[in-house]
C-alpha cells in the first residue's frame, strides 16, 4: 500500500473510522513493534513491559491523542515518542517503589546484587537528559529520540523534521555528544 494509503487511513482513524484503523494497524505495526524492540534493548533485564505490550499501550495512547497525523513517518515519529514516555513513566513509577514505595525489605546483598544488573543509566535519567537537551535544542533532541528510539533513517528522520540529511548527521552528532558528556556527569 502506497504512503498516500497509510495518510488517509491516519486521517479517517482520527475521524473515528475504526475500520480504518484494522487496516492501517498491518501497516504500520512492524515499525512499531521494531522501535519497541529498540526501546526495550535499552532496558535492564527482565523489564516487564514487553515488545507487544508497549506497542499496544501506544496505540491506545495514540488513539486518545489530539494529533492530526500528517503522514507515515508523522505518526512515526509521534509513536516513538509516546514509547518513550510509556518506558520514562514505568521508570518513575519503578524508582518510586525502589524509594520504599510497595517494596517488601531485602538484604543488602540482594540490592547488590540487583543493581549490579541495571544499566548505568536508566530511562529516566536519559528522560531527563533529552528534556534539558530540547529547552536549549529541540531540534538536536527531537533528531536524537527520531534516529535512536524511533530507529529511523537520516532520510525519514530528515523529512519528520523538516531539515536535510546532512542536517540529521551534524545535529546527531553533537546531540550525542553532549548526551554523553551529560550521562557520565550523572
Amino acid at each position: 500500500m502506497s504512503a498516500s494509503n497509510v495518510t488517509k487511513l491516519l486521517q479517517d482513524w482520527r475521524a473515528g473510522d475504526r475500520a480504518a484503523l484494522e487496516q492501517l494497524t498491518p501497516l504500520v505495526y512492524d515499525d512499531l513493534r521494531r522501535i519497541a524492540a529498540r526501546h526495550l534493548k535499552t532496558e535492564r533485564a527482565g523489564h516487564t513491559l514487553q515488545v507487544t505490550a508497549l506497542v499496544n499501550e501506544a496505540f491506545v495512547r495514540l488513539s486518545d491523542a489530539d494529533v492530526a497525523y500528517e503522514d507515515r513517518a508523522h505518526f512515526i515519529a509521534i509513536a516513538a515518542r509516546m514509547m518513550r514516555r510509556i518506558l520514562t513513566d514505568y521508570g518513575r513509577a519503578r524508582r518510586s517503589q525502589k524509594r520504599g514505595g510497595a517494596e517488601q525489605p531485602v538484604t543488602l546483598h540482594e540490592e547488590i546484587a540487583r543493581a549490579a544488573d541495571e544499566p548505568a543509566a536508566d530511562i529516566v535519567d536519559l528522560d531527563e537528559a533529552l528534556t534539558r537537551l530540547a529547552a536549549f535544542d529541540e531540534r538536536k533532541s527531537d533528531i536524537l529520540v527520531l534516529h535512536y528510539f524511533g530507529g529511523m533513517t537520516y532520510d525519514e528522520t530528515a523529512a519528520a523534521i523538516g531539515v536535510s540529511p546532512a542536517t540529521v548527521d551534524r545535529d546527531l552528532r553533537l546531540a550525542k555528544a553532549w548526551l554523553a558528556n551529560e550521562l557520565r556527569n550523572l
